[in-house]
């Protein structure tokens, strides 16, 4: 089937079944938030490959980077191969995530010349126990995050992942969206300001299991040096644990030493890693 960059309802709830069996199967969701938005919504292209009549593979890239999912019934008969050539083949620079780096990647990947280019590692820290105490720097004062805030967020957000390839790239669109899932809760959104400026925030997230998430932090970095990062983290943290939560996990550039090291600092340790493929 060709490349499309809006799916049939029926093509996206088979797509959402497809990925749901694989995580089931595997432990691991093999598609991004983002990419499931834009199977919901719309966006980005998307391939299909179906087996007797039924969706036997996907595979979606935004034309930067790519991830591709099997169904577990269909798996070891080259649909996954199939699936990867067709997007080397409309962009032989495209990178293609392997979420949880699974048993079958590596092999797929050298077969068709890619090698490891980017690890994202996911970290962990249970919240059953004493957190440090949260302290701000004199200056600077927190409160959550309210509708009228998202101009200067998507700015501080700019800022502050400039150099990222996803994150510095949101839209209010973008921000629109997550703000319309069920999850999204400006309670576990806060913003540190400076007088009326904001100059940095944390956003978590609660996940249907009940596994709470630091789900994206940035410090404008007219404001970094002063500890905000950790104290926007450990205002989350507490936020988090006043829930009940049991445990709280967070993504990170493997190659973001100093974030790892904060991390680490705060009681999270290395729970599994996604690793991006790409031509070397």
């Amino acid at each position: 089937m060709a490349a499309v960059h809006e799916l049939s309802p029926e093509e996206s709830s088979a797509v959402l079944d497809l990925a749901s069996r694989a995580t089931e199967a595997d432990g691991v969701a093999p598609l991004s938030e983002q990419t499931l938005l834009d199977v919901r919504h719309g966006g980005g292209e998307h391939h299909l490959r179906y087996d007797t009549g039924r969706l036997a593979g996907y595979a979606y890239t935004d034309g930067e980077s790519a991830e591709v999912v099997v169904d577990p019934d269909f798996r070891r008969r080259g649909v996954g191969g199939a699936l990867v050539s067709d997007l080397l083949a409309g962009n032989e620079r495209v990178r293609i995530w392997a979420h949880g780096d699974l048993p079958g990647a590596a092999p797929l990947a050298a077969g068709l010349g890619l090698a490891p280019v980017r690890t994202l590692l996911q970290m962990r820290r249970p919240l059953d126990g004493r957190l440090p105490v949260q302290r701000i720097h004199a200056g600077f004062t927190l409160r959550t995050f309210e509708p009228k805030d998202a101009e200067a967020w998507l700015r501080i957000n700019g800022l502050s992942f400039a150099d990222h390839p996803e994150q510095g790239q949101w839209t209010m669109e973008d921000l629109r969206q997550r703000m319309a899932e069920p999850w999204f809760d400006p309670k576990g959104f806060f913003l540190a300001c400076k007088g009326d400026r904001v100059v940095g925030f944390h956003w978590t997230k609660v996940h249907p299991d009940g596994l709470g998430e630091v789900y994206v932090v940035g410090v404008d970095p007219s404001a970094q040096g002063v500890g905000l990062g950790r104290a926007l983290t450990l205002a989350g943290l507490h936020h988090l644990q006043s829930l009940n939560l049991k445990a709280v996990l967070l993504y990170v550039d493997a190659g973001n030493t100093s974030a790892v090291r904060l991390y680490e600092s705060l009681g999270f340790t290395r729970y599994r890693a996604d690793v991006m493929y790409g031509r070397p």
